[in-house]
C-alpha cells in the first residue's frame, strides 16, 4: 500500500471513532475554516485544521493526504477529492439502495429533491417542533433535506449529494447484508 493511501486509511479510521458522521464533521470543520479566510486552504492551514478538529497525524502524513487530494497541483485543498478519499469505497449492493431510496425520494423525477418532493413522503407533523407550533411544514421538511444537502444548503439534493451522505454511515457498517437491511427499512423499500 502506497504511503499516501495508509495516510488516508489512518485519518480514515480516526474520523470514525467518532462515529458514522465522524468524515462528514471534518469536511465541515475544514469547510468552515476555508469559509472564514474566504479562500481555499493551504497546506499549512489544512494541517492546523486538523489538530484543531483532534485529528492529529505526523506531518509527513498530513503532506501525503494533501499531495493525494491536489491532483492539480495549486497548492490548496480540493474538498471533493479529500471526501472521496476518505470514504472507503461500497459494494454495488450498497450503491443500488441508496440510489431506490433516491429515486423513491425524487418524486418528478428530475435528479433532485426538493422540499417539495418530500411533502406526503416524509411525517413533518409527527415532528417535535411542528408539534409545538414553532416550525412549519416546510421548515421540518427544509430541515430533514438539510441533513443530506451539501455544505452550501441550496434546498435541493443530488443524487450525488445523497450517497456522499450514505458513504459516511455505510464507512461505519461492515456487512453489507445489514447495511441494505437498514436502508430498506428506513425507507421502506
Amino acid at each position: 500500500m502506497e504511503a499516501g493511501t495508509r495516510a488516508v486509511v489512518k485519518l480514515r479510521a480516526k474520523c470514525l471513532e467518532r462515529g458514522a458522521a465522524g468524515i462528514k464533521k471534518l469536511i465541515r470543520h475544514l469547510r468552515i475554516m476555508a469559509e472564514e479566510k474566504s479562500k481555499p486552504l493551504d497546506f499549512e492551514e489544512f494541517l492546523k485544521g486538523l489538530q484543531d478538529g483532534g485529528f492529529s497525524l505526523e506531518q509527513e502524513e498530513a503532506q501525503q493526504i494533501f499531495s493525494l487530494c491536489d491532483k492539480s497541483r495549486s497548492g490548496t485543498l480540493d474538498f471533493t477529492e479529500f471526501l472521496e478519499a476518505l470514504q472507503p469505497p461500497m459494494s454495488e449492493a450498497r450503491k443500488e439502495v441508496i440510489g431506490e431510496a433516491f429515486r423513491k425520494l425524487d418524486k418528478t423525477g428530475d435528479g433532485l429533491v426538493t422540499v417539495e418532493d418530500l411533502q406526503g413522503v416524509y411525517q413533518s407533523q409527527a415532528h417535535p417542533r411542528f408539534k409545538s407550533g414553532e416550525w412549519t411544514e416546510e421548515e421540518v421538511l427544509r430541515s430533514f433535506l438539510d441533513t443530506f444537502d451539501s455544505p452550501d444548503k441550496d434546498g435541493k439534493v443530488t443524487a450525488e449529494e445523497f450517497l456522499n451522505y450514505y458513504s459516511g454511515i455505510s464507512a461505519s457498517i461492515s456487512s453489507d447484508e445489514y447495511f441494505v437491511d437498514m436502508v430498506k427499512v428506513a425507507w421502506k423499500l
